[in-house]
């Protein structure tokens, strides 16, 4: 006999039981909904992209965590694909007569071999919005509107969007006297404010031989704070020499008027100088979506693309998207117990028990019915005890079953049993279906 295979999966990569299914198709179908109300439509890319649509686009760190997806003897050099922003630009540039602008969505797995932690995983869903065709700063604002009302509706109260521009950023390290060549680093360095404190990103900055003078300049800059309308004005004041960095705030208050037109609440975003994110393919307005609890890291990213469509075709287009961490969102949703009470542990809403071989027809013909009535019905297989066919509706977290013996079937009716209560009725055949979702729509299914 063959030695047994311990059955495991890759690091950073995990089964998902249907139980946790339910709960991610809820979370899933809210951001669709959302996505659809906005205009975008759907589309879908394949899981591998030749080597050399993703390489170049992200940045030297983040390619090195690209996936490469070659098997023995294939003739082209492929990888699993990193995000969806790419593919998108891939698209755009391969059917140039998609309309303008072009709003699409897509929800689907990337793979990145990041080190695995909470929140974090190696194989894990993007759920992206992106508009291609349109320099508005409306667009963006736009982004930033699904972000308020995707995580509204799953239940979060406290949430902040951090807004800021590549721009802004840039116009910032030359007013503070950082070198062309040094401007990458700076951003590196920047981004990670929020891990390593101010004393951190000096030391970074120092280590990238950056001058004292300079670096004072930087993180006063970085430092500044008030609402959205201050802290433009400040920077306005400030780096007004700096065509760039005028570009920037010009941009941030085109998009923070658009925000407040379209009903954001200002306590859910702010201006954040600090924020950068990491990808090198950014040309304008970024936004990033933090919780306080847990210290999970962003749950949503985004921002403008100018450039990147312009990678794979001599007529590039303006773009900017948004991309929902659905893990990351889950897990908080567990952690929070934010999930309501009709997202329950299974999709099926009634078992319907077989009392004995004889009643085995009608008891079909019933599940027939229910399902017809739009009804949710799993039947169980084989006969037997009435208590162990409830045993397993309730092991399933089932709400409901449905019970038909010979005396049942003989007064034209069939008992209904609601599994939490333990309360069961007779009920007529012919009402049986309206019965039930009367108790579907009432109850807690």
């Amino acid at each position: 006999m063959s030695q047994l295979i311990k059955p495991r999966v890759p690091r950073g990569m995990r089964d998902i039981l249907p139980e946790q299914m339910i709960r991610r198709q809820y979370v899933i179908d809210v951001i669709r909904e959302v996505f659809e109300e906005f205009g975008f439509e759907p589309l879908q890319t394949p899981a591998m992209e030749l080597s050399e649509v993703l390489t170049g686009k992200y940045g030297p760190d983040a390619e090195k965590l690209i996936y490469q997806a070659g098997h023995t003897g294939g003739k082209e050099d492929i990888s699993l694909r990193y995000d969806l922003s790419v593919p998108l630009c891939r698209v755009v540039a391969m059917y140039p007569q998609l309309p303008k602008p072009f709003k699409r969505y897509q929800i689907d797995p990337v793979w990145r071999a990041e080190r695995p932690q909470k929140g974090r995983y190696r194989q894990f869903f993007q759920c992206d919005a992106d508009t291609v065709g349109s320099d508005s700063m409306l667009a963006d604002a736009e982004n930033v509107n699904l972000v308020y009302q995707v995580l509204s509706r799953l239940g979060f109260k406290q949430f902040e969007i951090n807004i800021n521009e590549r721009k802004l950023i840039t116009g910032i390290g030359q007013f503070a006297g950082v070198p062309t060549e040094q401007l990458g680093g700076l951003y590196r360095s920047i981004d990670k404010l929020d891990k390593i404190g101010l004393d951190g990103v000096t030391s970074e900055l120092r280590e990238n031989n950056i001058p004292e003078d300079v670096i004072e300049k930087l993180l006063a800059l970085l430092q500044i704070e008030g609402d959205a309308d201050s802290i433009l004005s400040e920077l306005s004041q400030q780096l007004n020499d700096f065509e760039t960095a005028n570009e920037g705030i010009t941009n941030l208050k085109a998009l923070i008027d658009y925000i407040s037109i379209l009903g954001v609440p200002d306590a859910f975003y702010r201006v954040n100088v600090a924020m950068v994110r990491g990808l090198e393919y950014y040309t304008g307005p970024i936004y990033e979506t933090v919780v306080e609890e847990p210290k999970i890291g962003s749950i949503t990213g985004g921002g403008r693309y100018d450039e990147l469509i312009g990678s794979f075709s001599k007529q590039s287009f303006p773009a900017t998207g948004t991309s929902f961490g659905i893990e990351r969102i889950i897990d908080v949703m567990e952690e929070f117990d934010m999930f309501p009470t009709t997202v329950g542990r299974t999709v099926t809403q009634v078992l319907m028990t077989v009392f004995d071989d004889d009643l085995m027809k009608e008891s079909l013909k019933i599940a027939t019915q229910l399902r017809e009535g739009g009804i949710r019905t799993e039947v169980y297989f084989r006969p037997g005890k009435i208590s162990t066919q409830l045993k397993y509706a309730d092991s399933k977290g089932i709400p409901y079953a449905v019970i038909l013996g010979s005396d049942e079937l003989e007064a034209g009716k069939a008992a209904v049993r609601e599994l939490a209560s333990r309360v069961q009725k007779n009920i007529h055949l012919d009402d049986l279906v309206d019965h039930i979702n009367t108790m579907i729509y009432n109850g807690t299914d």
